[in-house]
């Protein structure tokens, strides 16, 4: 592992603004994100996979009324995310490393009302199916911690993870479901918020549609 990968892990092991293994707050904040970490009542909205943190902070800008929790593993990502978090001075965000699997571990059921899935691996490998972070495990964990009408967003370049998705979606209960296979030509642009990672402008430049869809899990009484 080269210097700057250590430096970047060294830094955010002293943030507040990051959460991960080695922490007195990791596994500590379930159910209790809003009390005891952000101090207030608002909406809790994530971004898994994160990546370098780009839609988690533009959200967080955008957005003063609600926390976001960007979600990932890497840690010389979260570095950039969390960085731009404090020269921002927003208080509004915080970064969970910890492996996406186990991100059901880390919330109680019904503590999140929103989640964001913005261009993950789509994991072209049959082998690999189950991990795809829309594939029926991941749908399971995410309507668990979603509360009663919590909404999710998919955002990819790739239309067979797109299809995939909506393939899984016929199996499950679901309701208002939107989608487009092409967002910035489509009347749903409002939910771009203006906001794109360094992954879309990337494609967008390459004339690669984004295809986006969003959805309401039903939650059993």
């Amino acid at each position: 592992m080269g210097r700057s990968k250590l430096a970047k892990f060294a830094t955010i092991a002293e943030r507040d603004n990051v959460v991960q293994d080695g922490d007195e707050k990791y596994g500590q904040l379930k159910g209790k994100w809003r009390s005891e970490h952000f101090g207030n009542n608002n909406p809790i909205v994530l971004e898994i996979g994160c990546g370098r943190g780009e839609y988690t902070v533009g959200m967080a800008r955008l957005h003063p009324e609600k926390n976001f929790i960007g979600i990932d593993i890497k840690g010389n990502r979260i570095w950039k995310g969390s960085s731009l978090a404090l020269e921002e001075g927003l208080e509004n965000v915080v970064f969970l490393r910890t492996f996406i699997e186990t991100v059901s571990d880390h919330f109680a059921e019904g503590e999140v009302d929103e989640i964001w899935i913005t261009f993950p691996d789509p994991r072209p490998k049959d082998r690999d199916i189950k991990r795809r972070l829309t594939s029926p495990r991941f749908q399971e964990m995410y309507q668990y911690m979603l509360k009663r009408d919590g909404i999710i967003h998919l955002k990819t370049d790739n239309q067979p993870l797109f299809d995939y998705t909506l393939e899984v979606l016929q199996d499950r209960k679901i309701k208002h479901l939107v989608s487009t296979t092409d967002l910035y030509s489509s009347d749903l642009q409002e939910h771009t918020m203006g906001i794109y990672t360094t992954y879309e402008k990337r494609y967008l430049g390459e004339g690669i549609p984004i295809k986006y869809l969003q959805y309401k899990p039903v939650k059993e009484v």
